[in-house]
């Protein structure tokens, strides 16, 4: 817009031809925000508030005569108060390049002063304390041409060829190196002691690998002799454990073959001779009745008729064993003895029959009670073997 001005961040306009500025000054100071001016009756010019620097190389001398070049850099820039820059713009709002010069010249005079208060010794440890002082004693010259400082460095402090600071480090230097030798000593003694205690460790991982290789060896060998041993030990468990089967089977055999022979030859003889005892004795009471029926008869006929019926009682005994499988192992003896038993089976019967029908002298027994007589009833040794 036509009249309107607006100043930058980093400037500070200045309008003359008017009313005068604060406290005086011969213009208006506007900061931060625009304004109307108007033309050819007002005038406008800009002073930079941004930051500026200096560089400073002075030779200065110390408090023990000793020149020194000193070379810093001044940091500065106009301060942002009003009265701050109304000092600086009538100051340098011609030639603004000429507040680096007159800071240059201002700080050049105060560190000729400081140092010259101070020894090398003391420039050199305390840098930051001749800044400091620096800064203290430039600041209100400062001020009174509208510029801060912002910092001051010093970069670096020579003493031309009086090698003087030079000497001041050599026993520095010396220090240094000795503490360098000894630590490259003791660095060396620490890689030799490294390097003795590697080898010896080597050493014992050898030795160690050595014994773990001979006690790995052994046991291999160990292990070989338990497995060549273990053949013919396993061999011989082997078969004996077959021996032992065989055995166990074997007697098995021979369990199953004598239950086999009892269920197949002692239990049909047992039941046949069963049978046969209780057809005897079902005869038997049969009789008893007849005869007690013919109690009042005859005894002489009864007997006859018991007699009449030994033979058939010999015949039932006798085929009682025909299913039986006999074996005669003594002969045409052990036939006889057999059928000599059979009679006095039926002898016996026969004498159990009369008792039990009351013979009263008993006379005609052939065999005594138990049928243990010489006559043709008693039984004889014969070998028979029954399967």
């Amino acid at each position: 817009m036509l009249g309107y001005r607006v100043p930058a961040p980093d400037q500070a306009m200045l309008i003359s031809g008017g009313k005068r500025g604060q406290g005086g000054a011969p213009f208006r100071v506007v900061t931060g925000h625009g304004t109307f001016v108007l033309p050819v009756f007002r005038k406008v010019r800009y002073l930079t508030l941004a930051m500026c620097e200096a560089e400073v190389a002075e030779k200065c001398v110390t408090r023990q005569g000793i020149t020194l070049t000193v070379r810093s850099v001044i940091a500065f820039k106009v301060a942002n108060d009003t009265e701050s820059i109304v000092n600086a713009g009538q100051r340098f709002l011609s030639d603004q390049d000429q507040m680096a010069i007159l800071t240059g010249r201002i700080f050049a005079g105060h560190l000729r002063s400081i140092i010259g208060s101070m020894t090398v010794e003391e420039i050199v440890t305390e840098r930051q304390k001749l800044a400091t002082e620096v800064l203290e004693t430039s600041k209100t010259e400062m001020a009174k041409i509208g510029l801060i400082v912002d910092s001051l460095q010093i970069q670096s402090i020579d003493d031309g060829d009086t090698g003087y600071i030079e000497a001041m480090s050599a026993p520095h230097k010396a220090a240094i190196q000795q503490q360098a030798q000894i630590a490259q000593a003791q660095a060396t003694q620490a890689s030799v002691e490294a390097q003795q205690e590697a080898a010896r460790n080597q050493a014992e991982y050898q030795r160690q690998t050595a014994v773990v290789q001979a006690d790995y060896s052994a046991e291999v060998d160990r292990a070989q002799a338990r497995a060549a041993q273990a053949g013919p030990l396993a061999q011989a468990h082997a078969r004996q454990e077959v021996m032992d089967a065989q055995t166990e089977l074997a007697e098995r055999a021979a369990k199953l073959r004598q239950q086999e022979l009892v269920a197949e030859v002692v239990k049909p003889a047992e039941a046949e001779a069963e049978r046969i005892r209780l057809l005897a004795l079902a005869e038997a009471e049969r009789m008893k009745i007849q005869a007690e029926a013919a109690a009042s008869h005859d005894r002489v006929a009864l007997d006859r008729m018991l007699i009449d019926q030994l033979p058939q009682i010999v015949k039932e005994a006798s085929a009682g064993l025909a299913g039986a499988n006999v074996n005669v192992l003594n002969g045409t003896d052990g036939l006889g003895e057999i059928a000599a038993g059979l009679v006095g089976q039926g002898i016996t019967i026969l004498d159990s029959v009369r008792r039990n029908l009351g013979t009263p002298d008993g006379s005609t027994n052939t065999a005594d009670n138990n049928g243990t007589g010489t006559g043709p009833g008693t039984a004889h040794s014969s070998r028979v073997e029954i399967e």
